[in-house]
């Protein structure tokens, strides 16, 4: 798997990180992307020296065309793609400003699109590759006060759905995760009895952990799951069916 690379957006996130720890322990090699958080990529990839695997940082703007276009310019050969970054909006559909749909709209929807658009050829040329996006239970049920955040990743699923219909044909898998509430620096703004509440709500009782995450990720781009494309895998306890 060394010569395996696979590059994961967002990979100083808390889904980021333990997908990186998965597939290092798998030994691929990997491209993590960040923005701004470069100390959360150098203790990873400290963390990851223990699987003697070649990993490559790359930092780039994703709220930006340049970015994406820093970021493809650094990927030379993919074996597969994690398409991870995000950004949550809480606010009254009356309260988005310009600013703040057009940097959600080219994190969630742009800079996904142009990415995958400008590595398909080096995908097409590994067999058995595949790509993943994470998207989010309110993308499949929506969610008041989240309604800019619900529609991008709404827009997620269809991309997926769409995406791997033209991509079947040249051997390329494409499918999504789903979580609901996960134990992420995206609940900061909840309190200990907030989050409890929510997980009251679930039928498993608890919030998932970011490894279970990215347990289903690596599945999906495994040759395990070589015959499932333009799925969206809802993982979220049961939450929502």
């Amino acid at each position: 798997m060394k010569n395996k690379f696979v590059l994961i957006t967002g990979a100083s996130g808390s889904i980021g990180k333990a997908t990186a720890m998965e597939l290092a322990r798998q030994g691929y090699s990997l491209y993590l992307h960040y923005n701004t958080n470069k100390t959360a990529i150098d203790e990873l990839m400290m963390q990851l020296q223990v699987f003697d695997v070649e990993l490559v940082p790359i930092q780039a703007d994703l709220s930006t065309n340049e970015g994406v276009d820093v970021l493809c310019s650094n990927i030379f050969s993919i074996h597969s793609l994690v398409l991870n970054s995000g950004k949550a909006h809480y606010g009254l559909v009356s309260d988005v400003d310009v600013e703040t749909m057009n940097e959600m709209m080219a994190i969630h929807m742009t800079s996904p699109f142009f990415i995958v658009q400008k590595l398909l050829s080096k995908l097409m040329k590994e067999e058995g590759s595949s790509i993943v996006a994470v998207t989010s239970i309110w993308g499949d049920t929506g969610a008041s006060c989240e309604v800019l955040y619900s529609m991008l990743k709404g827009g997620q699923n269809a991309f997926v759905k769409a995406l791997s219909k033209e991509l079947a044909p040249m051997g390329v898998r494409v499918n999504a995760v789903s979580p609901g509430a996960v134990e992420t620096p995206m609940l900061k703004t909840f309190s200990e009895e907030e989050k409890q509440e929510l997980a009251d709500e679930i039928p498993l009782g608890r919030l998932a952990q970011p490894e279970e995450i990215a347990h289903c990720i690596t599945y999906l781009l495994s040759g395990k799951s070589s015959y499932i494309t333009g799925h969206v895998l809802k993982v979220n306890g049961g939450w929502y069916m």
